[in-house]
């Protein structure tokens, strides 16, 4: 099941990154986020497109590398904790909570449950003899 969490979950996450390299501009329209310079352009295209790319490769070698799953369940975890948890907080002091937002929310905390539920469940794995 680990496994299947990291493919499912790097494919996604490539999947949006590879979009948003492409089209960070509908961003614009359904999160409200949009570049008012070429330097803005870039950065969305950095942050939504090669960060997300490579949190979802990340996800990918850990779930075909032996002995990775776990650290990758972790990984996953804390990086979609540290999305829906600021979102979430975020939101709350603005007191908006758009579909985006709502949607995002879904997501990320859901992913965050899956993968610390997964990470807690995975055997110990040793290295060099230690545990």
């Amino acid at each position: 099941m680990a496994r299947a969490y990291l493919i499912i979950s790097g494919l996604m996450w490539v999947a949006y990154g590879v979009y948003m390299q492409w089209a960070p501009q509908a961003l614009a329209t359904t999160a409200g986020v949009a570049a008012i310079t070429l330097t803005g352009l870039i950065e969305l295209r950095a942050m939504y497109g090669g960060l997300e790319m490579a949190l979802g490769a990340f996800a990918l070698i850990a779930a075909l590398v032996p002995g990775m799953s776990r650290v990758g369940l972790l990984a996953m975890g804390l990086a979609c904790a540290g999305l829906g948890i600021t979102r979430l907080l975020s939101a709350t002091v603005a007191g908006e909570f758009s579909t985006y937002t709502r949607q995002g929310l879904a997501l990320e905390l859901t992913l965050t449950a899956l993968a610390l539920w997964l990470f807690l469940r995975q055997p110990r794995e040793t290295v060099a003899g230690r545990a």
